[in-house]
């Protein structure tokens, strides 16, 4: 009579470990209460700073200054929520040592950044909904009732915070600790602001910066928004006199790219290692 062989269970699959840490950073990203009032409350305290200090004023013929810049906020809060908080947050769990102890238990470096890109995904939904809501029924901003635009919504939406997801993992490991992040990753995103059009009519900004900020996904981000939620013949005001939809998709899905490639050669689980 021959004994029993006993088998070991496979370990469970990457994709079955990143949809429960998508839960489990869901969960934590609820515990911090000043993290999920700075990301919902920013986007809509810039709104209420617009739409009180400009009114029902116009850029050009038919749009408001709080219809415009509703583009920009939208963008921008993506990009905290993404790039900033990632970022931030990674560089913070790596001086915790929480990051030296996922790696311990075998967590593979694909599925924790998965459970990241999926928590910024629902968190940038439930952000971009609450945005919405205040701009259309506090300051009457028209929303699109064209399936097109909020079909480009979706993906300029999506393209952004995945490129913002990857390029915050990347740059989580090049900035050093957390108290350098929480220094230099803020500014660098005020930077990107000011240079893609989030504080202004983006054609009135010199041209070197406008040359500056083509190169970074904030810019594309805005301007794809800008096409969702302006009339049609906004697009003549553009610098290339279209919305460039193909371009935009073409740089958010580059940076998506670059962004992913940095993070699998630079991401570390611990400090100098």
């Amino acid at each position: 009579m021959t004994a029993p062989v006993l088998t070991r269970p496979a370990p469970p699959s990457w994709t079955r470990i990143a949809r429960a840490r998508v839960l489990l950073e869901l969960r934590l990203f609820l515990r911090e209460p000043q993290q999920v009032v700075f990301s919902f409350a920013y986007p809509v305290l810039m709104m209420v700073v617009f739409g009180s200090v400009f009114g029902a004023n116009e850029v050009s013929p038919g749009v408001s200054f709080s219809q415009y810049f509703l583009a920009g906020i939208a963008a921008t809060g993506i990009m905290l929520t993404s790039f900033q908080a990632v970022g931030m947050g990674i560089a913070e769990e790596r001086d915790r040592g929480d990051l030296a102890r996922l790696q311990v238990l075998g967590t593979p470096p694909l599925a924790y950044a998965g459970g990241k890109a999926g928590q910024v995904l629902l968190s940038t939904a439930a952000q971009l909904a609450l945005l919405l809501a205040v701009a259309a029924l506090v300051y009457d901003v028209p929303l699109p009732d064209d399936p097109g635009r909020w079909a480009t919504f979706a993906w300029v939406s999506l393209g952004g915070a995945l490129a913002g997801t990857v390029l915050g993992i990347a740059v989580s490991s090049g900035v050093g600790s957390a108290r350098a992040a929480a220094a230099g990753i803020p500014a660098l995103a005020i930077v990107l602001q000011f240079f893609s059009g989030v504080f202004f009519v983006f054609t009135e900004l010199p041209a070197w910066m406008q040359q500056v900020a083509a190169v970074f996904p904030l810019k594309w981000m805005t301007q794809g928004m800008r096409s969702v939620f302006l009339p049609e013949q906004a697009a003549a005001a553009e610098v290339a006199g279209a919305w460039e939809h193909g371009r935009t998709a073409l740089v958010l899905l580059a940076w998506v790219v670059v962004g992913t490639v940095l993070a699998a050669r630079t991401f570390r689980w611990r400090r100098g290692a």
